[in-house]
């Protein structure tokens, strides 16, 4: 069996981690075999020099905000065009670096499941304007896809209550330019709600797209003498 590839996106707050457990909790119950990756730990390239920039010349504190401590993020919200240059040539290089990590996981038969993708990369440029769409598309033409990619959609206010990290203007941008990228890329949205109701909608479309093996039933043949 082939390796089935699922990614979860979506803007900081949607619920990723949550969801990726509780997909991986079911996998487990259902027996079927699962390895997670993340996009930043695995594909990213030069990750080392990018924390690096993000801090030293951005001055962002790199934490990962809740509410108790919130954090100051400048990395992805800061927008210009020596950034989006530089950006773009980094995103070309990790979706060359993403088909050869998928490649090495095609033969396991497994189901990968990554937390973030290539789209959230993407959703952190200006995807309202033609260039930027353009970029996208040449880059998803390029980069392996995924059997399923869940868009996790959330009210930016109630994201960011969760993790303060972004200016709330900084969110509702980021949140428009992942439904830009669904058109494009054809993600599955999952609609904001309460967190058993996005994993029931979460299993729902998994199971239309990923046949669950089954045991064969035990077939007891009586011997008449």
């Amino acid at each position: 069996m082939r390796s089935v590839l699922v990614t979860f996106s979506g803007i900081d707050g949607a619920g990723k981690s949550t969801q990726i457990e509780k997909l991986q909790n079911y996998l487990t119950a259902e027996g079927i075999p699962f390895r997670q990756l993340a996009f930043w730990d695995h594909v990213a390239v030069f990750r080392s020099a990018r924390s690096g920039f993000s801090r030293h010349l951005l001055q962002s504190d790199g934490s990962v905000g809740s509410p108790e401590r919130p954090a100051a993020r400048r990395d992805k919200n800061l927008q210009s065009w020596p950034l989006f240059m530089g950006r773009s040539v980094l995103h070309l290089l990790d979706v060359v670096n993403l088909r050869r990590v998928v490649r090495k996981q095609e033969p396991h038969g497994v189901v990968i499941i990554f937390d973030r993708y290539i789209y959230d990369q993407l959703a952190a440029l200006p995807m309202k304007t033609g260039w930027a769409r353009a970029f996208a598309r040449m880059l998803l033409r390029i980069a392996p896809a995924p059997e399923i990619s869940y868009l996790l959609d959330a009210v930016p206010e109630e994201a960011l209550a969760r993790k303060p990290e972004y200016p709330l203007e900084f969110m509702r941008k980021y949140r428009s330019s992942y439904l830009v990228l669904r058109d494009i890329a054809g993600m599955e949205l999952i609609p904001a709600g309460d967190p058993e109701d996005v994993h029931a909608a979460v299993v729902e479309r998994f199971s239309c797209f990923v046949a669950i093996p089954r045991p064969e039933p035990e077939v007891h043949s009586a011997v008449v003498a």
